[in-house]
């Protein structure tokens, strides 16, 4: 529908739902209706789930959500129209709650994956739009009169990307484009803006002024647009001299500030928390355009009280940092992925405590649990140690603040003199117990200024809680971010140890070949120089401290959970790394397996991650596995992030099973370039010299396996193996060819390269067999369920690229091109992102089956089925072919039909096992193998 035609839809409804509405009669009738003819939602009843039952863990009872739409995760609390949607109703338990707070009860029983990012609380007569990453904030109110001209504002009902959703993050990285302006234009005005301390004192202006900018517009200073009122006085010759003395004030404590000094000035308050500290910061001349960037773009066209602190902060620290402008900037992380951390390792259980609790029906004894409870909540204690800008530490006392809130709501209840319940400060969670380390000192300065502005914000909330305003100058606490080296600082001495909750974050993932000296320097400071370790990903260097650090007060437990590159629970890392730190002592608790973490950034960098939560000795917790499908209980998570036992494969890395061919790689060049030719220069040679034809091959890579279609090539090569050079030497482009390969490989750093200069006419390596053989390419997409593999033709000659099967067994093809060698595979095999790695290690601990005569006469008959399949498509790349969304029909079942060979070859039940069970019984079977050996 166009924007006619939707208003004339809701004026429609409008006027037939006037003076009607009995809340049991007519409740999906009307969302129904107002879903299908306002907003085109074709099928409503099966996008929403009408009367959706939960159960009360508490009381074992079932509870039914009047309406749940699962795309946009929107919970409905639908009430009769002569209900008043903002008093409170006594429910069966003897409490008072509004039917938001009710809804917001439900909304605790539904599982993690359908937290509500709205609830829609609605008496056919008016809707209250409660947006969950601001609950306490006033509800947006639409009435139905009024639908006609503000149907816009219910859009998110159906518009799981509507803008509305995403607002926040929006307004902060509009914040950061405001940000990223003003610092260019004061760039600009300083003299020498290489120099360290003139680039700091840039960043600390532009932080400075956000604090302002925020500050005025949600009323902490005093009043709003007081920063932007004073400063309007001053044209742009004086307004540097007038910010100086403005910050100097903020940080002057009132009793010791010039008595005679302007009254307007003077009703500044004292900020204090360092903020505004002389530190010799030098602030540039100010242009008429900063005056105006200043004033108006930032001051009076934008609202800073609305933007994410949480957000914000990244976004404004990659605005201001020099490596991310130039990369794109603006990157953060969401609040999604962050909670995908904090949840599992404890966000997750002091919600479970505060439901528990809230169920309580004596008022006394609840409250009493309920003080405790906050309690508990100042005693937390969280370390960062990759802080960056904060985000994870902001977002975290966010999230602790908004649990006090909820407890205090509670505790009020409907009672007027509340005050005298509590004490003068009702608020006892700060950020004073929040850590971080982090290694760039810009930072260091905007988590600072993140978690004060978290601070600002709720305390608004929670003086709408005690209908009573909560002074926030002079800051009270501060959270401690100290500049520098995590892995080279003492972590008990940013935070000590006896204090010490959770360690959390996301810590920088660099593979060996992109590490800086200075980080390959801090691998070997952290494992010693040398070690094995050493060659794997720098994230581990954070999980060897947290483990090293909760190691030593084993009498106080810490529990840590990091992000890191899901490369480290595959491969060497898993016998390199993890079995030492197993045998430390450290326990996997939970997990989250492979998923996309994307940075929404603008250049929309995207990783392939994993979350480990994790402790020394026990983890004295229900052990818990996420993927994205969703969650599923574990008696023991090992190191591939499986429930199963502890395996550590490194056995029979070279030895393939009796009765198997060894896999070798294919040969490898080092040519240069010079012993190729595309098939075009081929045939020139060829139409010139026919005495080469038996010296120009088809070469195949992986990238030409993948990609051509079968028995074509685009590449070729020279193979002099075993040829008479009189055929080939007189040959000027030969001859030229091979002086400049003999030059390369003379002049390079590999010893065993070198000595290959002496036979520029061969491959560095020679590894092609005589005889058929089967061709595994090293990478694969992950977006094929199988790797292709091929039988090829030994005139064919196969680059390093790929492995090498010297065989023309059908009963192999067959097993390692099913579902069961993929499972194997997707467990043990390296990852390039998210794509597949394949290793000859990989092939040689796979536990082949002990199938049968006919067992091995089945596969070999399916096998040859996935190759008929293909030969149906020979106009089709491999590549085509086994990508899982254009999968031709005859091979998808010529492969199901391999696979249920195979499984039955293992005696395992195709109809019922699941990859993880199937992984789980090749691990038994893989243990049983090594101890044959």
């Amino acid at each position: 529908m166009n924007d006619q035609q939707q208003r004339a839809a809701a004026k429609a409804f409008a006027a037939f739902w006037k003076d009607k509405g009995d809340e049991k009669q007519d409740a999906q009738n009307f969302w129904r209706s107002l879903l299908q003819t306002v907003f085109g939602m074709t099928h409503p009843e099966t996008a929403v789930d009408f009367e959706y039952k939960v159960t009360n863990p508490d009381t074992d009872t079932t509870i039914f959500i009047d309406a749940y739409i699962r795309d946009t995760k929107v919970l409905v609390e639908q009430k009769g129209c002569n209900v008043d949607l903002k008093k409170g109703y006594r429910q069966s338990d003897g409490s008072v709650l509004t039917p938001f707070q009710q809804a917001r009860r439900y909304a605790a029983f539904l599982p993690h994956n359908r937290n509500p990012r709205w609830i829609v609380v609605c008496n056919f007569k008016e809707f209250h739009i409660h947006n969950m990453n601001t609950p306490n904030a006033e509800p947006e109110i639409v009435r139905l009169e009024d639908l006609a001209t503000c149907y816009h504002q219910l859009s998110f009902l159906v518009d799981s990307g509507n803008e509305n959703i995403k607002r926040e993050e929006e307004l902060s990285i509009q914040a950061g484009e405001i940000v990223g302006k003003l610092y260019d234009a004061l760039a600009k005005q300083y003299h020498d803006i290489d120099d360290p301390l003139t680039q700091r004192s840039l960043n600390v202006l532009c932080v400075r002024l956000v604090f302002c900018f925020y500050a005025e517009d949600a009323n902490t200073f005093g009043k709003h647009l007081m920063f932007h009122d004073y400063m309007k006085q001053f044209d742009a010759k004086h307004f540097r001299s007038a910010l100086i003395e403005l910050f100097k004030v903020l940080d002057t404590k009132t009793e010791n500030r010039d008595p005679y000094m302007d009254d307007d000035l003077a009703a500044f308050p004292y900020v204090n928390g360092g903020l505004f500290a002389d530190e010799h910061i030098v602030i540039p001349q100010i242009t008429d355009e900063i005056r105006t960037l200043i004033l108006e773009n930032a001051s009076e066209k934008f609202d800073w009280s609305a933007i994410s602190p949480t957000i914000f902060g990244a976004v404004f620290e990659s605005t201001l940092n020099p490596e991310t402008r130039r990369s794109g900037g603006m990157h953060y992380t969401s609040i999604e992925n962050i909670h995908k951390v904090i949840d599992p390792l404890f966000l997750d259980d002091l919600k479970a405590e505060f439901r528990e609790i809230a169920a309580i029906k004596t008022i006394k004894t609840r409250d009493e649990k309920l003080e405790r409870f906050a309690d508990k909540l100042s005693s937390l204690c969280f370390l960062d140690p990759a802080a960056g800008s904060g985000n994870f530490l902001t977002e975290t006392y966010i999230s602790l603040r908004r649990l006090e809130n909820e407890a205090l709501k509670l505790r009020l209840g409907n009672q007027i003199a509340f005050l005298a319940d509590f004490a003068e400060h009702p608020i006892k969670v700060k950020i004073s117990q929040f850590y971080g380390i982090e290694i760039n000192d810009f930072a260091v300065t905007v988590a600072k200024a993140a978690l004060w502005i978290a601070e600002s914000q709720m305390k608004k909330e929670t003086e709408n809680i005690l209908n009573s305003s909560i002074a926030f100058f002079p800051l009270e606490t501060n959270a401690t971010i100290i500049e520098g080296n995590a892995l080279r600082l003492d972590w008990n001495e940013v935070v000590p140890k006896e204090k010490l909750s959770y360690i959390m974050g996301n810590p920088p993932f660099v593979g060996q070949q992109l590490r800086k000296k200075e980080q390959s320097d801090d691998m070997a400071f952290i494992f010693g120089k040398g070690s094995p370790e050493t060659k794997l990903d720098y994230v581990l260097c954070w999980y060897k401290k947290a483990i090293t650090l909760m190691k030593s007060i084993q009498y106080h437990p810490i529990k840590a959970a990091f992000v890191s590159t899901n490369s480290i629970c595959q491969g060497e890392s898993v016998p390199t790394f993890w079995k030492n730190m197993f045998d430390e002592g450290l326990d996997i608790g939970f997990a989250r397996t492979s998923f996309s973490w994307k940075n929404e950034s603008t250049d929309s960098a995207t990783v392939v991650c994993i979350v480990i939560g994790f402790s020394y000795g026990p983890y004295n917790h229900q052990k818990t596995i996420y993927t994205e499908s969703g969650s599923k209980k574990a008696n023991h998570i090992n190191a591939y992030l499986i429930d199963a036992g502890d395996i550590w494969i490194t056995s029979r890395k070279n030895i393939p099973q009796p009765g198997f061919p060894k896999m070798i790689k294919g040969s490898e060049p080092s040519d240069g370039g010079d012993l190729f030719l595309s098939s075009e220069k081929a045939d020139e040679l060829l139409s010139l010299y026919p005495g080469l034809k038996e010296y120009i091959k088809p070469f195949v890579g992986g990238d030409e396996f993948l990609n051509s279609k079968p028995n074509t090539f685009s590449r070729y090569c020279f193979w002099f193996e075993g040829g008479n050079p009189d055929d080939y030497v007189m040959i000027k482009d030969i001859r030229d060819r091979l002086e400049r390969i003999a030059q390369k490989r003379a002049s390079s750093s590999a010893d065993r390269i070198r000595k290959r200069a002496a036979y520029p006419y061969l491959f560095c390596q020679i590894r092609q067999p005589k005889t058929k053989y089967l061709l595994f390419p090293r990478h694969s997409s992950h977006g094929r369920k199988y790797i292709p593999l091929g039988f090829m033709s030994p005139d064919v000659i196969v680059g390093d690229a790929c492995y090498i099967l010297p065989s023309d067994s059908l009963y192999l093809f067959g097993v390692l091109m099913s579902d069961v060698h993929m499972a194997w595979t997707s467990l043990v095999c390296g990852r390039l992102g998210n794509g597949y790695r394949y290793s000859p290690a990989i092939y040689n601990n796979f536990p082949m089956p002990n199938a049968s005569i006919e067992q091995k006469a089945k596969i070999e008959k399916t096998a040859q089925g996935i190759l008929d399949a293909r030969d149906l498509y020979r106009n089709s790349s491999l590549s085509s072919i086994y990508n899982d969304l254009t999968m031709p029909p005859e091979l998808r079942k010529a492969h199901r039909e391999n696979d249920k060979a195979v499984m039955q070859a293992y005696g395992f039940d195709w109809r019922t096992m699941t990859e993880s069970a199937c992984v789980a019984e090749l691990m038994k079977l893989y243990q049983k193998l090594t101890a044959e050996a």
